[in-house]
């Protein structure tokens, strides 16, 4: 009988073997994962997934904006964005308007089952954020935030950290356009 041969030991996996940069991006891939599975939970347990959420709490936060103006906040091309306000409308969650100032514009404002989906907090990625930040020192989060924004820009995503950040749009009082608060036309254009 000839002796089993032994199979080599592979090295263990694991944070500690990876060094800080696989293990960072490990723990970024695991998030992305989870926000992943969370959104398609969300879309059989609210009826949303969570981009949609998210467009719902920024229109909701803001009263009425325009589709330029979410894509701007989102950091995501337009046309990217005119699928998920597609959907959202087509569901009775957004009510898209012509800007009476210019008709070339749209204005979207939630609809009535719109706000009550903008209302509802459990089951939502949202809801994950907000406790998990809520278990964290202030110290921990800025510092949080801090790295996740130099990473956002080393990606190519311009951000600010989000206690620089002012409300992202507003709506000029007698007028139903709205704009990024601080940034004038010409700043748009660019």
């Amino acid at each position: 009988m000839l002796p089993r041969r032994k199979t080599p030991r592979r090295p263990a996996i694991g944070p500690r073997s990876l060094g800080d940069v696989l293990s960072f991006m490990q723990l970024l891939w695991a998030i992305a994962h989870g926000l992943e599975s969370t959104s398609r939970r969300m879309r059989s347990t609210v009826g949303v997934t969570g981009p949609q959420r998210l467009v719902l709490r920024l229109i909701g936060r803001f009263g009425q904006t325009a589709p330029g103006d979410l894509a701007e906040v989102l950091h995501v091309d337009p046309s990217s964005l005119t699928g998920v306000l597609r959907r959202l409308e087509n569901a009775g969650l957004i009510r898209r308007t012509r800007d009476p100032e210019d008709g070339r514009r749209a204005i979207l404002t939630l609809t009535p089952h719109g706000q009550v989906l903008n209302d509802r907090r459990s089951g939502t990625v949202e809801a994950s954020v907000q406790k998990t930040l809520q278990g964290m020192s202030a110290a921990k989060v800025a510092v949080a935030r801090e790295v996740l924004d130099a990473l956002a820009r080393d990606l190519g995503v311009e951000t600010d950290l989000p206690s620089r950040v002012r409300p992202v749009v507003q709506v000029r009082a007698g007028s139903s356009r709205t704009r990024p608060i601080g940034q004038t036309r010409r700043a748009r254009r660019r």
